[in-house]
């Protein structure tokens, strides 16, 4: 092991208590993306963080959702490097009482770290927070490192993709602080994440002609039939062995059971891994026509987020923290996910990007939130290797 990773590795073990107080301070600010003051509340206590780590904020108000907030380190003169997170969750305020931050064994006897957001992805902040002071400390930086943090990830990123996509267009690669993708032992073994499959969001209204379904039931032309009809078409959209796959996930329609529907509609949710593949789904959406010629239908929505494809970039960052992996002692895995984040967005453009950077842990979303805490350490000094070698 080299010198600086040994010196890399008893800073973070030295300083660890630190951080793991101060990831329970940001997982105490409930952040919902809804929450605009809570979400800026959690953005000021990270921006106070770095602050006293000398560095420079940049802070753009939003309408409507928490700041997007910019804390830039300087290093030396190269392009810079970009660490990309998020600060909002999809946890209400209000959850804490019920699932609160605590540390305690799962069922095996490793002990974790509990709480609403402890995984996705407080812990990634403090994580890159933590490894950037450790560089800076022993060798110093050598690029200046931008930690972007969005207030608005877990709703699809309406507000800061732009500010995403604008600063990443200058770096020269991308750390996406998301979780790792499983559990050590797992099928994906706790990996970093090298490719993930772009999203999109269709909605399907269509609409009928009322009638009392007893006295003028001849005179109605059904919406909700037409929606089947139309959803059955929509679900032969889906294509496995391409990556695509298209999920009718929520439907509505119809006022009372004795009237023929006027109204029914429908979200659709797609996945796809390949980014040619989203003029295909819009052309097959837009091809959708309805067989009753007394209803019509209104097709809205689109691909969102563009798939992060393996590319050869990426492939060299993964294949650099696989070795840096082995020489601190661990095995480190690469894989793929249906789930999009924001690195979609910098992979898009062509910027070597690798995600899943983040803590080792499960139960993102739901009640079991929670990370490995002897995990933190090593992929903590994984990633301050990675930016030291950047």
């Amino acid at each position: 092991m080299s010198s600086h990773v040994t010196d890399i590795r008893k800073m973070v073990g030295t300083n660890a208590p630190l951080w793991q107080d101060r990831l329970r301070e940001l997982v105490s600010l409930e952040s919902p993306t809804e929450d605009a003051a809570a979400v800026n509340r959690a953005m000021d206590l990270a921006a106070a963080w770095a602050s006293a780590m000398g560095a420079r904020i940049v802070r753009h108000p939003q309408t409507g959702y928490g700041d997007v907030v910019e804390l830039w380190f300087d290093g030396s003169p190269a392009k810079p490097l970009m660490l990309l997170g998020h600060l909002d969750t999809v946890w209400s305020v209000g959850t804490l009482p019920g699932m609160p931050w605590r540390q305690a064994p799962d069922a095996e006897g490793r002990v974790r770290l509990w709480g609403p957001g402890v995984l996705d992805m407080k812990a990634g902040v403090v994580m890159a927070l933590a490894a950037i002071e450790t560089v800076q400390a022993t060798r110093g930086l050598p690029r200046p490192v931008v930690l972007l943090l969005n207030p608005d990830e877990e709703t699809g990123s309406e507000v800061s993709r732009a500010h995403t996509e604008r600063i990443a267009r200058d770096c020269e690669s991308v750390f996406v602080m998301e979780p790792a993708q499983g559990l050590p032992g797992s099928s994906d073994n706790a990996a970093y994440k090298t490719a993930r499959k772009g999203v999109g969001a269709y909605r399907l209204d269509v609409t009928g002609v009322a009638a009392h379904s007893g006295v003028d039931f001849e005179r109605g032309h059904s919406a909700v039939l037409e929606l089947a009809r139309l959803l059955a078409k929509v679900s032969a959209f889906t294509d496995l062995p391409s990556g695509l796959t298209v999920n009718p996930g929520v439907i509505g329609g119809g006022t009372r059971s004795n009237v023929v529907a006027a109204n029914a509609w429908a979200e659709v949710d797609v996945r796809i891994a390949r980014a040619s593949d989203a003029e295909r789904v819009e052309r097959l959406f837009q091809s959708l026509t309805v067989d009753d010629p007394a209803c019509s239908l209104r097709v809205t929505g689109g691909i969102n987020r563009p798939p992060m494809e393996r590319g050869e970039g990426t492939v060299r960052l993964f294949q650099q923290a696989q070795t840096l992996a082995a020489e601190l002692g661990f095995s480190l895995d690469e894989a793929s996910t249906g789930g999009g984040s924001d690195g979609n967005f910098t992979a898009g453009l062509g910027i070597p990007t690798l995600d899943g950077m983040g803590a080792v842990g499960e139960g993102a979303h739901a009640a079991h939130e929670s990370l490995l805490l002897d995990e933190l350490i090593p992929r903590t000094v994984l990633l301050a290797a990675m930016i030291a070698k950047s």
